[in-house]
């Protein structure tokens, strides 16, 4: 009994990290030694020796930082991270404000149907991305699009949404059509989860709706703003389907739009898997960097508030 009595407390202690176990091994499996072979990768390079292709003929040898600096020299790559820059300069702000708007027009007293607009909104964020890219991408085709049609029984122009610069408005009106509504969800259930008398001292002060939302609510939900923010930049970062699904459509989009487009190009279309490693970390690397820098700026500005 003494012995017995004596191992339950070990294993009831130690019983959170057996469930945790399953989870760490996938973690490990399907994360970490990806990420691991990514990074090992994209120090070697294949050495091609002597004029035959038989065996010996190619060898894979250390690298160092030559991947890197020919990546960071790479006029392609460089040339998509602008672009994806344009990108996210339209795609973040109106996506983000369209669901802030959403969420606070959801929040007042006097709407109707709630539950139904809710659906409604957050609904283009279950269509896959690729499915959602190939509806708009033939929305976008005046042969095919219905509004072209509609347009030209009123004698209008459709214009060509898929050329030059307005592919960047195309591209970000697929972005923001099925990203609006996770993040009107995510808005909606922080402005939910603010005291009710947090609203009433409010109006017994005098404030009116909107200045209840611009000085109460906007600030409350600070919190979940900066994490939608945070959310945004990475799926900026590493936008792929959208471009990918409309090449095919289209002459103005190349194999190597975005960086991850370009990773793509280099790693199946070109062979070198090493130099699409390089790419990649360089790409998750930026990635890392902005949003945890945006979040730390985040949490400094809010320390200064509470601060004063």
């Amino acid at each position: 009994m003494t012995s017995t009595a004596r191992r339950r407390p070990y294993g009831v202690r130690n019983a959170p990290y057996g469930f945790l176990l399953p989870a760490a091994v996938l973690f490990v499996l399907f994360f970490a030694l990806p990420i691991g072979y990514a990074v090992w990768l994209s120090f070697r390079k294949v050495r091609v020796s002597g004029l035959g292709l038989g065996s010996g003929a190619r060898t894979e040898v250390w690298a160092g930082l030559q991947n890197y600096t020919e990546a960071l020299t790479d006029g392609e790559l460089l040339h998509g991270a602008l672009r994806v820059l344009g990108y996210g300069c339209i795609v973040v702000p109106v996506m983000l404000g369209l669901a802030l708007l959403f969420a606070l027009m959801l929040d007042t007293e006097k709407v109707r149907l709630a539950s139904f607009t809710r659906l409604t909104i957050f609904l283009p964020y279950a269509v896959p991305g690729v499915v959602a890219a190939l509806l708009w991408g033939f929305l976008y085709l005046p042969d095919v699009s219905p509004f072209s049609y509609l347009l030209g029984e009123l004698h209008l122009p459709w214009p060509d949404l898929l050329d030059g610069g307005p592919l960047y408005l195309a591209l970000s009106n697929i972005a923001v059509w099925g990203g609006t509504g996770f993040n009107m969800i995510v808005i909606y259930t922080a402005l939910r989860a603010v005291p009710a008398e947090v609203y009433e001292a409010a109006k017994l002060d005098g404030c009116s709706p909107l200045q209840i939302a611009l000085r109460i609510k906007i600030p409350m939900v600070a919190p979940s703003l900066v994490l939608t923010f945070f959310f945004s930049i990475i799926a900026t970062l590493q936008v792929f389907n959208e471009p990918t699904t409309l090449k095919p459509l289209t002459n103005s989009v190349s194999t190597t739009w975005s960086p991850l487009m370009k990773v793509y190009q280099d790693a199946f279309g070109r062979g070198d898997i090493h130099a699409a490693a390089a790419e990649a970390v360089l790409v998750a690397l930026a990635t890392l960097v902005l949003s945890f820098g945006f979040l730390r700026a985040a949490n400094r500005r809010s320390r200064q508030e509470g601060a004063r």
